[in-house]
């Protein structure tokens, strides 16, 4: 790990005060756990969001999800995004059109953090509309904390390009109507939505990693929607269901 300053190492050892830790890999954990991050994850701590930090449930390129235990013993995920390797120009296409939230910036770091507060609305806006999506429960600068998709003993639910799906024909009838309900109550697109971006809790799908989402009147919100269409036929065409990119897309606008 490079080398850290006093002030890093007290935050450190203030962290580990509240039980905060992490088992991740010196060179994740000294991308993710900057300075300010740790500042972050403290000033949570202290808000009763969390006691425990453990290991990574899913490293993605831009954001790492861990496993925490806030200050009620519940699981919870906590999503960081790390600033170092964050694809800032595709943040900024995502969130210029859309009228929610104004950056003038070249600033990497608030960026970031619109982009955490962008998917903690999008989810929310999801949940209001009875999208089934992680709850969201605070956004805080590059941080966000979120419902954890799995057991009571802690384990992740899997994602649904490798779960065992026992009734494929339920499965994407229950994600074309949520992508029904998104565009046309909550008026969004996730926009990336594919076997990666979604869990299999009891046997019900999840949707996840909604921070590219963008409202329906946005530029390119219907290439998004047609990606997503287009990404859900291909798993599930897999799993042997037959229907057309124009059906699909009729179900949504009720054509």
């Amino acid at each position: 790990m490079s080398k850290i300053s006093k002030a890093d190492e007290d935050l450190r050892k203030m962290l580990s005060e509240k039980r905060i830790k992490s088992d991740a890999d010196r060179k994740v954990g000294s991308e993710v756990f900057d300075k300010r991050t740790l500042k972050t994850l403290y000033k949570l701590a202290n808000q009763g969001y969390l006691k425990v930090l453990n290991g990574a449930i899913s490293t993605g390129k831009e954001a790492n999800v861990f496993k925490g235990i806030n200050d009620e013993d519940e699981f919870v995920a906590v999503k960081i995004y790390r600033i170092t390797t964050s694809d800032f120009k595709k943040m900024q296409d995502y969130i210029q059109g859309d009228p929610r939230f104004k950056v003038n910036t070249s600033n990497k770091r608030q960026i970031v953090n619109v982009w955490v507060n962008k998917e903690f609305r999008n989810l929310k806006r999801a949940c209001e509309f009875g999208v089934r999506v992680p709850h969201p429960i605070i956004a805080k600068n590059n941080i966000l904390i979120m419902e954890f998709i799995g057991d009571k003993e802690g384990n992740a639910a899997p994602l649904l390009k490798d779960a065992n799906i026992t009734n494929p024909e339920k499965t994407f009838d229950e994600l074309v109507n949520y992508i029904k309900i998104l565009y046309n109550n909550a008026k969004l697109v996730h926009g990336d939505l594919s076997g990666f971006n979604i869990l299999m809790k009891n046997d019900e799908p999840v949707i996840i990693d909604i921070s590219q989402g963008v409202v329906v009147d946005h530029p390119i919100a219907e290439e998004l929607l047609n990606r997503d269409i287009v990404n859900l036929l291909k798993d599930f065409k897999k799993l042997g269901i037959k229907i057309s990119e124009d059906e699909i897309k009729s179900k949504i606008m009720d054509l």
